[in-house]
């Protein structure tokens, strides 16, 4: 199956989103989602459906249609036929008119002869030029055979206006005997310009994180060729190119420094607040900020292929696909205008058959129409999901698919991988312990100078740990390697000799030897990330229950539970990769739902088995497709703030739903009843869209 992104225009409302659909799916082999508040299509379909054939099915309903650009140069996807900055002017004039219209229609004191043609010739251009999106969206559907949301504006508005066009020019308003509706008309026209003017600028908004993490990328680069400096754009970088980075400027692409030092800022990608010091052999990331140093970087990603490219498209697809929980209101949503011209056509017979007014059967019918637009519906969970998804990537926590939103609610496990997420995954001396009479200095000292002719990483944390405490690493002679025993050489004239010994409290344990006599142990950890155990306590806090989960022997893996906070009764240990599914299982099948932290290809199979994956970004690219969410930083107090973040944003969903159903559900029976003035019903349409938006943006002060 092919996947293709379609950018959408001229969509007004959710009923828009849902015909679009509707004629996507009517192809063989395509499933579509469309989002309303993105202006998006996701697409999955066959080789046989073409680019072409699916931009020809979206303008065959009425609409317009672009393929996404995936290159990572975001564009302002906030695009309509009417575009915002044309709907200011219409509703910034549209108000001033309009004042004059309400003011002598409600205040008999103030009408003079001739006043109702004076408000006829300031409400005509309010409905007709102010009113053009809705009453252009409307045709444009009825060219169809559809109805929208401003099929319904746009009937009200216009039908308040030409019956009180007919009363005003046969007379019989002017001789006291019929009614005019145009403070209705007018007003109705001026509060849903307000409503889709704050809306529009809600949304935008709501994307900003989106687009902020597209602008981090660079635009050109200074690359070395040949031992000059030359400026390039980003998109002609290639693999294994040494790039020049001056301080203020933004790394090009990700890479590996290979000269230089520097701290960068990354805040803007990870969520990490302190810039992050580097030097040669440092791993960094395309659009960190280098701060101070000059330093030279070896382009290892360019292109789409970079994490900020990756990041960003993820965040994109999880903005543009759906939850679950939006399919009600979309079915909804679908048949809903339809049904409200029909209750508005038995509201105007209802009252005439029951004796009522022509008026009071006019103005009941109008106000149906125009305070059952089902806008707020359609922005209720898109909107929150755009907002939660852009706060998450600024977090550095990014959700693949807005399905997990619903799942994560239930989580009451958090199975965490030891090695690389707990843990460092890297191995660092604990302790040197000297036999008596011997000095801990040079005992680490003689250890540094025969491994530093290693490769192992037991080796590599020991060299480490002696220029760490500023120690000289000796040279070695006749060095040789043992493998699964130890390795030994000459330094300084005494022949030195590293061998495993036996561990200790979970600790990996060499012994040091010089000339024969056993001079003291050095004792080896992968140590405990400094904030595993805040965010384990925090876990706790939540009622979630943590479990480590390791390859590792029991004795390593009790001493990193203990250290971190994790019961000894939550320790499952000595796993084989392939055997880390089935321990999920096992957890699932004693009814808990299940989240699964990991890093590594082997915890991919686990990832995608437990009901919300979440694969550290720092990890394996087999982890981070697995999981359902990453987490950029390699910090696992991203756990439980990506647990919180998707609960909150499902809460505001539910929230969302529950006023827009619950808005529509008891305003169309008053309006039938006649208790809404039309006027009244115009302003409170406007002002539900505007409070779902306005609610969804709560999730920008998430921390």
């Amino acid at each position: 199956m092919a996947t293709t992104d379609l950018q959408l225009t001229g969509m007004s409302c959710a009923s828009c989103a849902a015909r679009i659909e509707r004629g996507l799916n009517d192809l063989d082999g395509v499933q579509a989602t469309v989002n309303f508040a993105v202006e998006r299509a996701h697409i999955e379909h066959g080789p046989q459906i073409s680019e072409h054939d699916l931009i020809h099915a979206v303008e065959s309903t009425g609409y317009h249609a672009s393929v996404v650009d995936h290159s990572g140069h975001g564009h302002d996807h906030m695009d309509h036929d009417v575009p915002t900055e044309q709907l200011r002017p219409r509703l910034i004039g549209s108000a001033v008119l309009a004042v004059p219209v309400v003011v002598l229609s409600m205040v008999m004191a103030w009408q003079f002869p001739g006043w109702l043609w004076l408000v006829l010739a300031l409400t005509t251009p309010i409905v007709f030029w102010g009113g053009y999106p809705f009453h252009k969206a409307a045709l444009n559907s009825a060219r169809n055979g559809a109805s929208t949301m401003d099929t319904l504006v746009s009937i009200g508005t216009l039908a308040a206006y030409l019956w009180s066009l007919y009363e005003v020019v046969t007379g019989a308003a002017t001789h006291g005997h019929g009614h005019v509706y145009f403070e209705v008309a007018a007003a109705v026209t001026v509060f849903l310009l307000a409503g889709r003017y704050a809306e529009a600028k809600a949304k935008r908004s709501a994307g900003a994180a989106l687009r902020a993490l597209l602008s981090l990328g660079a635009k050109d680069a200074t690359v070395l060729r040949d031992g000059t400096e030359v400026r390039i754009p980003v998109g002609e970088l290639r693999v294994d190119d040494v790039i020049v980075v001056r301080p203020g400027e933004r790394v090009a692409t990700d890479g590996v420094v290979v000269d230089g030092a520097s701290a960068l800022d990354t805040s803007a990608m990870t969520g990490e607040s302190v810039p992050v010091d580097v030097g040669a052999g440092a791993e960094v990331l395309g659009g960190a900020v280098n701060t101070y140093g000059r330093i030279l970087v070896r382009a290892s990603r360019v292109g789409a292929d970079t994490q900020l490219s990756r990041m960003a498209r993820m965040v994109a697809d999880a903005q543009s696909g759906k939850a679950s929980i939006q399919r009600l209101a979309d079915r909804v949503s679908a048949v809903f205008v339809p049904v409200v011209l029909a209750v508005a056509a038995i509201t105007l017979v209802a009252w005439l058959l029951a004796g009522g007014s022509a008026a009071a059967a006019f103005t009941a019918a109008v106000a149906v129409l125009i305070i059952a637009c089902p806008c707020a519906l359609g922005l209720a969970t898109p909107t929150a999901i755009l907002v939660g998804t852009g706060r998450g990537a600024q977090l550095g926590v990014l959700i693949k698919e807005p399905q997990v939103l619903e799942t994560v609610t239930g989580i009451d496990a958090v199975v965490l991988d030891k090695t690389g997420t707990v843990t460092t995954g890297t191995m660092s001396v604990a302790a040197v312990e000297a036999e008596p009479g011997a000095d801990d200095d040079a005992v680490l000292a003689w250890a540094a100078g025969v491994e530093a002719a290693s490769e192992h990483p037991v080796a590599a944390a020991i060299v480490a740990a002696a220029r760490e405490r500023g120690l000289r690493v000796p040279e070695v002679s006749d060095f040789a390697n043992d493998p699964g025993t130890g390795v030994s050489g000459v330094v300084e004239g005494v022949t030195v000799r590293v061998a495993r010994a036996s561990d200790d409290d979970g600790r990996t344990s060499v012994a040091v030897t010089a000339d024969g006599t056993r001079r003291g142990v050095i004792r080896l950890v992968d140590a405990v990330k400094p904030t595993s155990a805040e965010a384990i306590a925090e876990l706790k806090a939540m009622g979630i229950t943590p479990i480590l989960l390791t390859g590792d022997n029991p004795a390593v893996a009790a001493r990193v539970a203990a250290e971190v906070g994790i019961a000894a009764e939550n320790v499952i240990a000595g796993v084989l990769p392939a055997e880390k599914a089935e321990a999920i299982k096992r957890l699932q099948a004693q009814g808990r739902t299940v989240a699964m932290v990991g890093d590594g290809v082997n915890d991919s199979v686990a990832l995608a088995t437990a009901d919300v994956g979440l694969a550290m970004g720092t990890g394996t690219d087999a982890a981070i497709e697995a999981g359902d969410i990453t987490l950029v930083r390699g910090d696992l107090r991203t756990v439980p703030t990506a647990l919180r973040l998707s609960s909150r944003t499902l809460r505001i969903i539910k929230q969302n739903l529950f006023w827009a159903f619950g808005y529509n559900v008891a305003a169309i029976p008053l309006a039938a009843l006649g208790l809404l003035n039309p006027m009244i019903a115009g302003a409170a349409m406007a002002f539900s869209s505007v409070l779902v938006v306005t609610n969804s943006l709560r999730l920008k002060r998430f921390v």
